[in-house]
C-alpha cells in the first residue's frame, strides 16, 4: 500500500509472532509504526508509508489515495450505501475497513497474509472487532469464496519495497471479478512507473472488459486508483452529481471529497498497438550490387 513519504518520529517495533506451517516460508518483513504531527503511520521494513491513522479521530481517512479507492461508492446507488458486503484484501492500517465496517455498516472481510500486520493493526490501529479478519494469502481466498457474494472489494497488495503490486496477473483479476456480485465494484491501488500502471490497468480491462474499468487522477506521490465494476450501469451526469453530494454531505469531515472525484475519472482507453512497419523487398537491382 505504498504513498512515498519519508515520516520521521517515534519508532515502536512490532514483535513477529510466529507463522504457521503454510507461511513459516514466507519472507514477512518487520512491521514498524512512527508517529508525526498527531498521525500514526504503519511501516513495512523500510520508510514507505504503507497506512495511516489520525489518532484523535481514528474514522478519518487520512490519505488521498485511500480516500480514491472509496470512489467506488459513486457507482453505487445511495440507496444501497452499506447494504452487502465489503473485502479488503490488505489490511495495511485498517482505514477502509474502519469506514466499511463502522461507517457504512457494512459486514466486512480483510485478508492479510503478515499475522504482525494483524496484531498492529488491533494493538495501534483501531481494528474493528466486528470485522472478521482472516490470515492469509488473498489469492487463496479469492479461490474458495463463494462467486457473487462480493459488493465492494478494495485491493491494495504491495510488498515491503513497494515497487509493483503483488499479485497483478489477469487470472488474479478474473478472480477479483467472479467474487463480486452484479454491480459490485473493485477499487485498485496501483503505484509505478507509466509502463508498469498500463500493464496493470490492460489485464484489468481484459478480465472485466473495458467499459467498465475506470481511473483517477494520480495522487501527488503517484498512487493511481483504478475502479472496476460487474455489470455496473453508469448513470447520466445528473445522477452521479446527486450521488457525489449524498457522499460529501455523510462523510465529508472523515476525508471523502466525492464532488472532486467527479473531475478525477476518466474511462479506460486501450493504447493502440503500434502497427509495424513493413520491411521493404530489396529489387533486383539492389541484390545485384
Amino acid at each position: 500500500m505504498p504513498a512515498r513519504g519519508v515520516i520521521v518520529g517515534r519508532v515502536k517495533n512490532a514483535t513477529q509472532p510466529s507463522r504457521d506451517e503454510k507461511h513459516e516460508a514466507l519472507e514477512l518483513p518487520p512491521v514498524t509504526v512512527s508517529e508525526y504531527e498527531g498521525v500514526r503511520y504503519l511501516h513495512l521494513g523500510s520508510i514507505w508509508v504503507q497506512g495511516a491513522m489520525r489518532i484523535r479521530q481514528p474514522q478519518k481517512v487520512e490519505l488521498d489515495y485511500i480516500q480514491r479507492m472509496l470512489a467506488s461508492l459513486l457507482w453505487r446507488p445511495t440507496s444501497l450505501l452499506g447494504h452487502g458486503h465489503a473485502v479488503q484484501l490488505g489490511l495495511g492500517a485498517g482505514a477502509i475497513t474502519r469506514f466499511t465496517c463502522q461507517q457504512l455498516g457494512m459486514a466486512t472481510t480483510v485478508v492479510e497474509i503478515n499475522p504482525a500486520v494483524i496484531d498492529i493493526g488491533a494493538q495501534w490501529f483501531a481494528l474493528p472487532e466486528q470485522a472478521e479478519v482472516v490470515r492469509g494469502d488473498a489469492a487463496d481466498w479469492l479461490a474458495q469464496a463463494a462467486p457473487g457474494s462480493v459488493d465492494l472489494l478494495h485491493v491494495d497488495l504491495y510488498d515491503h519495497e513497494a515497487a509493483a503490486p503483488v499479485l497483478d496477473s489477469q487470472d488474479f483479476y478474473a478472480a477479483c471479478r467472479q467474487v463480486l456480485a452484479s454491480g459490485g465494484l473493485m477499487s485498485v491501488n496501483l503505484f509505478g512507473r507509466e509502463a508498469s500502471f498500463e500493464r496493470s490497468i490492460a489485464r484489468i480491462a481484459a478480465a472485466f472488459g473495458d467499459e467498465q474499468v475506470w481511473s483517477l487522477r494520480p495522487t501527488r506521490e503517484g498512487n493511481t486508483v483504478v475502479v472496476a465494476g460487474q455489470g455496473v450501469v453508469v448513470p447520466d451526469r445528473a445522477e452521479l452529481i446527486d450521488r457525489a453530494a449524498a457522499i460529501q454531505q455523510r462523510y465529508g469531515t472523515l476525508g471523502l471529497p466525492a464532488r472532486t472525484w467527479l473531475r478525477m475519472v476518466r474511462p479506460y482507453i486501450p493504447t493502440p498497438t503500434p502497427t509495424p512497419t513493413p520491411t521493404p523487398t530489396p529489387s533486383r537491382t539492389s541484390e545485384m550490387a
